[in-house]
């Protein structure tokens, strides 16, 4: 039998992250990836490579959603980069129609190339309309920072104190990441579910981001999940596979370097 993943996310022009990473950490993990596309980024290589975000209209989602969803039972699905209200709501219809199993949202909050204020509108209703379908949310330190509202995170027990917060809100699980902006020597990642804290931790491998680990440790999470695996497995693999692919990242003329899911 053959896993099926799916993912609606947004594209990501040079490979690193986005829809590109995600549909890779999928078959890297044995599972077959289907992906709705919510908008198209590309980097300007002519302007301190900034994004350009070029929203897919919202009839075109509904299109590529209802298309995927009658060719194939799908019951996990990863939300990653929506970006737009139009967005948000065609994505949230889709998760009231549709009874998913597993829910993983990687909340992209702050959608780069948008005015600040259509970016606040994008967050408020991502929160309202997306949020309380997840079984499971990843969110990195801003965003853990954003959605718990505290000001600062800078131990284990703060990020842990955010995960709770961010629980309160709707979501099953919260996987808040630390990565390397969390102060120490460890890439500390914090899964809790109501009741238990569970902290995964690994020596820190540099102490620069690298592009994509976050879509690549969502999208690890989604195939575990379609799996059959409980949450906490999943979270281990994922996390096993991001941290080898970040020793096996791979380098390019960007300011920053990718997760090679190959690795």
């Amino acid at each position: 039998m053959v896993n099926l993943a799916y993912v609606i996310a947004g594209s990501e022009a040079t490979g690193g992250a986005g829809i590109q990473a995600d549909l890779k950490t999928f078959q890297q993990l044995g599972v077959y990836g289907v992906g709705t596309l919510t908008c198209i980024v590309s980097f300007d290589p002519k302007n301190d490579w900034s994004h350009r975000f070029v929203p897919v209209e919202p009839e075109v989602i509904a299109d590529q959603i209802e298309a995927a969803t009658a060719t194939h039972d799908l019951d996990v699905v990863k939300i990653g980069m929506l970006g737009t209200q139009g967005t948000i709501d065609v994505v949230a219809k889709a998760l009231n129609e549709h009874d998913f199993r597993h829910v993983v949202l990687d909340p992209v909050l702050i959608c780069k190339g948008q005015e600040p204020g259509a970016a606040l509108d994008t967050d408020n209703a991502l929160r309202e309309h997306v949020l309380p379908h997840a079984s499971v949310v990843t969110p990195n330190l801003f965003e853990a920072k954003t959605l718990s509202g505290m000001d600062t995170i800078e131990t284990v027990e703060d990020l842990t104190e955010a995960a709770r917060r961010i629980h309160e809100l709707g979501p099953t699980y919260v996987i808040a990441k630390g990565g390397v902006e969390l102060p120490g020597d460890e890439a500390v990642d914090v899964l809790y579910d109501g009741e238990e804290t569970h902290v995964f931790a690994v020596p820190k491998v540099g102490q620069e981001r690298v592009s994509g680990a976050g879509c690549t440790l969502a999208a690890a999470v989604t195939a575990e999940l379609s799996k059959g695996a409980d949450v906490r497995d999943a979270v281990a693999t994922a996390k096993a596979m991001v941290t080898a692919g970040i020793e096996g990242r791979v380098a390019a003329r960007t300011p920053f370097e990718t997760v090679w899911q190959g690795a």
